[in-house]
């Protein structure tokens, strides 16, 4: 089964962010026989006084494959009891790809511009079969876990934070973008402009590499390279990055 898992406010202040502890799920449920990880995406939701944030107010997404929904479910539950901090809101969401209704990418939608209830969260899954729980604290966490889902099932929004294989973040030089794609993950490499990169030519990978979500494909984002000593592309910049997935 091909299953999303969506996870909200597990950290506090002065702690390891939703981000690392969704990572460290997928490994430890991996070693756990209970699926194979595809890929972890983070979701920036609404900024607002009257919305509890740890910083950034930000949900993830795990893409699974999985043989048993059931045990997974409850495997997750467990390792978030264990491992989120005392005073977060953990939200849980889990919930196969087909049953994502577009009602749910729509909640996704509203949830980066929109003050949420958790009662319209706990009724939207109800009457699609979504399973949706709230762990610790408030619960408000059930927003968020429901809106990464319904994100990432839409396929334009969030960057990747996990993905199998060499992780982006550990790429340094200059390659093809043949080379490029033969140790990721990713479909491709777009400008700024629109323009898929071809295969001969050359990129500069910056400090800070990221894969983004367009229209349900997996793409690293480049600009062009002004320092004449360098190839003609590089990675785009980490604030043009972040203002794209957010």
């Amino acid at each position: 089964m091909h299953i999303y898992i969506g996870v909200d406010d597990t950290d506090s202040i002065g702690s390891r962010g939703t981000g690392f502890r969704c990572r460290q799920m997928g490994s430890e449920l991996t070693l756990a026989g209970h699926g194979k990880v595809l890929g972890i995406t983070r979701h920036q939701l609404f900024f607002h006084p009257s919305i509890p944030y740890t910083s950034q107010n930000s949900s993830n997404c795990l893409e699974v494959e999985t043989p048993d929904m059931k045990k997974l479910w409850d495997f997750c539950k467990q390792f978030l009891h264990r491992e989120a901090i005392d005073g977060s809101d953990v939200g849980l969401c889990v919930v196969e790809s087909g049953q994502i209704e577009p009602v749910i990418e729509n909640w996704g939608i509203r949830a980066k511009k929109e003050i949420l209830t958790q009662d319209e969260a706990k009724q939207l899954a109800r009457s699609n079969g979504v399973l949706l729980e709230g762990l610790t604290g408030t619960f408000d966490g059930i927003i968020g876990a429901l809106a990464a889902v319904g994100l990432r099932k839409s396929g334009n929004d969030g960057r990747f934070i996990w993905q199998p294989g060499k992780q982006l973040r550990d790429l340094t030089g200059s390659m093809t973008i043949e080379q490029l794609l033969n140790k990721t993950q990713i479909d491709g490499v777009l400008t700024k402009e629109g323009k898929l990169l071809t295969d001969n030519e050359m990129i500069d990978l910056t400090d800070w590499v990221r894969a983004v979500l367009i229209n349900k494909k997996t793409y690293i984002l480049a600009e062009q390279n002004l320092k004449k000593s360098g190839n003609d592309w590089k990675t785009a910049d980490k604030t043009y990055i972040k203002e794209l997935s957010s």
